[in-house]
């Protein structure tokens, strides 16, 4: 008797046992649903087989919200609208500031009270280097998978996101700046100067030889031979090498050391005393309106002024061409794609992100808002390259292209942008007023010294 009771005690036990798996698909044969990981997108219909046990509700995939800071006019927007139309279960939620110091400190204050950061962050290169100092901040990158698109990438560029030691990778990159030789070729004719843009390359290819024909240009034509200070200045100063007013090693001020630095000074002040130097201000509507009234032959300037030109000089379509600056090349601007640590959906944010700066999506960024791409497979693509009227139907991305396989990584340091400052007032203290520029050499000198030793 107590043999049969523990037989019919073992099969109610197995009876419920089964009950209790009612939601098997029944192609495991223990019970499971075997797609509890995936949210029931991998189920076999929900329904029981041979248990009687009807239908399981499957729970849905949890919906991921992003929220994605944006700085400027790049059209991440309708890029993250496309993202969102194919991926219902991660929605990605654009909030955009126009001015970079407002954006970078927003997220100062967000990291500092550990509360309010959001999942993406686009960070700007200028003040790249306020941010990687805090690794414990942001997500490494290598750590998602980093490391297989990387060589995808300008190395230069890359670098620029990585830490000293190489191990921590802080973003992704998006656009460059590379600097270009933006000139008129109507004006350049009137001084009987070559308009090809090899041509007019070869006789500006060193600093010498860009100051020389400067004078010759403006003892002309009576018209100045490049626009203002601040880019010509900017031209020389991004060609230093490794460092710029900053030592990467302990970030003491080397600006005084800096040879390139005095030339770019050196160089500014010759156009400013010899005449060749245009008076307006960057960014000004006095500095517009000269570029749309033929004021001035050369820009030098990134790629993404394209779009600068083309607004402030509707006037001058088919009377520009591009040609590389003297000596190399620089860059000017670009940003990165960040995630701060504070998201709690570090997976689906790197998969958005590698996505936003992959190949196709830097193309469409490229010819919908002028953003220079960081991939070079995309340099010889034949919509990379097409014509543009504006420009007398020059191809002026292959110009683009060229200058960004020409830059070399350089160091900038947390107190760049303040102590370039102090150069550009210099410089324009010497057009504006006649200051007498050994004075300003030393004051900008001691100026960024104090800023250092405060620092």
């Amino acid at each position: 008797m107590k043999k049969w009771l523990t037989v019919l005690l073992s099969v109610v036990l197995v009876i419920s046992l089964a009950a209790c798996g009612g939601g098997s698909s029944g192609t495991s044969g223990n019970g499971s649903s075997g797609n509890a990981e995936s949210g029931g997108n991998e189920s076999g219909g929900g329904t029981t087989s041979g248990s009687g046990g009807g239908e399981e509700t499957q729970k849905p995939a949890e919906k991921v919200s992003l929220n994605f800071w944006t700085l400027g006019n790049n059209g991440y927007d309708k890029l993250a609208e496309e993202w969102n139309a194919a991926h219902p279960d991660i929605q990605v939620k654009i909030q955009n500031t126009g001015d970079q110091t407002e954006h970078h400190n927003n997220l100062l204050t967000a990291l500092s009270a550990g509360s309010g950061a959001p999942d993406i962050f686009m960070l700007e290169i200028a003040f790249m280097e306020k941010f990687i100092v805090h690794e414990d901040k942001f997500q490494n990158l290598y750590d998602l998978g980093a490391k297989d698109i990387e060589g995808d990438y300008l190395d230069w560029k890359w670098k620029q996101a990585s830490s000293k030691d190489g191990s921590f990778q802080i973003g992704l990159p998006t656009d460059i700046g590379p600097l270009v030789t933006y000139y008129r070729t109507d004006l350049l004719e009137q001084a009987g100067l070559p308009t090809d843009p090899a041509e007019f390359g070869e006789a500006i290819s060193t600093w010498d030889k860009f100051a020389a024909v400067g004078k010759q240009f403006t003892d002309k034509t009576g018209i100045a031979f490049v626009d203002l200070t601040d880019l010509l200045f900017n031209a020389l100063r991004d060609q230093s090498k490794d460092e710029i007013y900053f030592s990467k090693a302990d970030n003491s001020f080397i600006g005084d050391q800096n040879p390139q630095i005095k030339k770019a000074y050196d160089m500014t002040v010759k156009a400013i005393q010899e005449g060749w130097m245009g008076k307006t201000a960057l960014w000004s509507p006095e500095w517009g309106a000269a570029t749309n009234e033929g004021k001035f032959a050369v820009m030098l300037a990134p790629a993404w002024m394209k779009g600068t030109i083309t607004g402030n000089a509707p006037d001058t379509a088919g009377k520009w061409k591009v040609t590389q600056v003297p000596e190399g090349s620089g860059n000017w601007g670009g940003s990165f794609i960040t995630l701060p640590k504070e998201g709690k959906h570090p997976k689906e944010a790197y998969q958005f992100i590698s996505w936003l700066v992959s190949k196709e999506n830097q193309l469409k960024s490229f010819k919908t808002n002028g953003l220079m791409p960081s991939i070079p497979a995309l340099y010889t693509d034949e919509a990379f390259n097409e014509p543009d009227e504006f420009f007398s139907g020059q191809a002026i991305a292959a110009e683009y292209a060229k200058a960004a396989q020409n830059v070399k990584p350089v160091y900038y340091g947390p107190l760049h942008d303040t102590t370039d400052s102090y150069y550009k007032n210099a410089l324009r203290n010497i057009l504006e007023r006649k200051a007498d520029p050994q004075a300003e050499w030393d004051s900008v000198i001691k100026q960024a010294k104090d800023l250092a030793k405060r620092s």
